[in-house]
């Protein structure tokens, strides 16, 4: 394990966080520079990160924000938009897990997770549909 991603795991480890994940423009930037492909990130916009925290855990605002700050330090990049997995919609929470994932207390869990949510947002997805076509005014 290289040093950077010691370093992400020692900030998940301290935060409760579960499994962590880039997704959206950036992500494959991150995971270049995690592997230690890249000396540092040439970042002009923000990355979008995912976490899952562990179940029943406390995560007050003073916590996000802190997280996000240690993230922001250990990429060098100018803002991290940290999103919960439990707060986001099926959707959004398909769209994270299909990004990069950087961290897993446990793989296997993590693996399983993955499953629940595209199993969620797929038996949503028709209702989805249907209200995006309410939404623009048209016929189904």
């Amino acid at each position: 394990m290289n040093e950077r991603r010691f370093n992400l795991e020692q900030i998940c480890n301290h935060f409760g966080v579960l499994v962590l994940y880039a997704f959206g423009s950036q992500s494959k930037r991150v995971k270049e520079w995690l592997e230690g492909h890249q000396n540092r990130l040439p970042l002009d916009s923000d990355v979008d990160i995912g976490v899952r925290m562990i179940p029943g855990a406390k995560w007050s605002i003073v916590a996000k924000v802190s997280l996000a700050l240690a993230l922001e330090d250990l990429l060098g990049c100018k803002r991290v938009d940290l999103v919960s997995l439990l707060d986001a919609d099926p959707f959004l929470a398909a769209e994270i897990i299909r990004g990069e994932r950087f961290f897993a207390s446990d793989e296997l869990g993590a693996d399983e997770y993955e499953l629940y949510v595209l199993r969620r947002a797929g038996d949503l997805a028709q209702l989805e549909r249907e209200r995006m076509a309410l939404v623009l005014g048209e016929t189904t």
